[in-house]
């Protein structure tokens, strides 16, 4: 593409009306919406990477037809999604249903817990299980419904829930050890990061955006996981990019200070870049805009935020097939799993595109993605395969390619998918999160 690069004279000086940093979906979407405001305003977009797509990003694997694309970044969207919904209208891009038709695979309960099968929203558990899980998913919904989404500092519990992880909250309201691991890995697939690392009133905000529990781990309509895109999601960041204008879009050179004055603002790359403008947009995610040198410096809350709000961990998997033998066996391709055998999946579901061609992807998160990621490529490959072999029968080492994406290793990434705030940093820091720092009256 014919994007601006970082040039490798020193010096060089740029000058415009506003600077976005981030060329992910965010900080495209800012570029855009600013220019179809103002299509004379002057925008650059900085991004570190040498790519546009933040945390989306696609590949080309063999299929059977030949060669297909999919997702190892975000792929999902979902009905209640307006925005991204709206956005992928406008942009021209179609969706299609994630496929859940069929039974489902699961082992919850233990190292050594049964391998179960089930066909509704829940995992097969034991009776207790089941009563223990549904008690407590009725409980976080109305704790929910107690969260603003914009403001969660203002639930009525807000210090209580906040002084406490969702550890702590799983131990005081779950009994069964199956109930317990289904939490297990809807936090670790949902966040990247166990339920001792995220606080509990930041789990509830997060699961009150989505219209609850199951919505925000689900499937199903109306849930995270509707929808995918056809020709795959990444294609929301390159076209984006196109109608912004590759012009104005700089790669490869990171921010490294922002500095304003009553005159403007000026920022200096990792290329000693220099640029001058009336405002900035920072989109990077918030651990990798506390790396920023700011001047002034941020408020101390703002400051205190982006230094507390951990990335998560997640080794996203795709392997494809010749054919989707578990439809052809009465199987969705979902599977739920927490480390039972020291297999290395936290979920999967069917991959298979628009077109036909056939694949699993899947997700190795939390700790498991911490105990993986520094093993070999082939020592990860052989150990997914062999679980879905475990899960789905001898057919699934068949396959064609298997392509991963550790997205601890990813520059300007590391890590995936969100953001989390540990306890206290929403009842203390939260409304620093959106507030904007100086520049509103110049």
């Amino acid at each position: 593409m014919a994007h601006l690069k970082a040039e490798s004279e020193h010096g060089a000086e740029m000058s415009t009306d506003v600077v976005v940093v981030g060329a992910g979906i965010s900080g495209l979407t800012a570029a855009y919406r600013l220019l179809q405001t103002d299509p004379t305003l002057g925008v650059i977009v900085l991004e570190g990477k040498e790519r546009v797509g933040g945390r989306t990003v696609a590949t080309q694997l063999k299929s059977a037809s030949g060669q297909d694309t999919w997702d190892l970044g975000g792929q999902w969207v979902g009905s209640t999604q307006r925005h991204v919904m709206g956005l992928l209208k406008e942009l021209g891009l179609d969706v299609y249903p994630q496929y859940t038709h069929g039974t489902k695979v699961c082992q919850l309960g233990g190292a050594h817990a049964k391998i179960g099968t089930y066909s509704s929203n829940i995992p097969s558990l034991s009776l207790l299980a089941l009563v223990d899980l549904q008690l407590f998913m009725w409980k976080i919904d109305r704790l929910c419904q107690t969260v603003p989404a914009a403001n969660p500092a203002a639930c009525p519990l807000a210090a209580q829930l906040d002084s406490m992880t969702m550890e702590t909250f799983k131990q005081q309201n779950l009994w069964t050890q199956a109930a317990k691991d289904a939490l297990d890995v809807a936090c670790k697939n949902n966040f990247g990061l166990e339920c001792s690392q995220v606080s509990c009133l930041y789990y509830l905000s997060y699961a009150a955006a989505a219209g609850g529990f199951l919505p925000l781990v689900e499937a199903s309509v109306g849930s995270a996981q509707e929808f995918k895109v056809k020709g795959g999601a990444f294609q929301l960041s390159s076209l984006l990019a196109k109608r912004i204008g590759h012009s104005k879009i700089i790669l490869g050179d990171a921010v490294t200070h922002i500095t304003q004055t009553d005159d403007g603002v000026e920022l200096r790359t990792a290329s000693h870049r220099k640029l001058s403008c009336q405002r900035v947009i920072v989109t990077c995610p918030t651990h990798l805009a506390a790396k920023i040198h700011y001047e002034p410096a941020l408020p101390a809350d703002r400051e205190r935020l982006t230094q507390n709000m951990p990335m998560g961990h997640l080794i996203k998997f795709i392997v494809t097939y010749p054919t989707a033998f578990w439809r052809e066996a009465g199987y969705s391709g979902e599977i739920v799993c927490n480390g039972g055998g020291g297999s290395p999946l936290s979920v999967t579901y069917d991959a298979t595109t628009s077109r036909g061609n056939a694949a699993l992807v899947g997700f190795i998160a939390g700790s498991q993605a911490g105990h993986w990621t520094v093993k070999t490529l082939e020592e990860r490959r052989e150990a997914v395969i062999k679980s879905l072999v475990k899960f789905l029968g001898e057919k699934a080492a068949g396959y064609l390619e298997y392509a991963e994406k550790d997205w601890s290793r990813e520059p300007y990434s590391t890590g995936c998918p969100v953001n989390v705030m540990v306890p206290g940093m929403i009842t203390y820091y939260h409304s620093a999160l959106r507030r904007p720092f100086h520049r509103r009256g110049a």
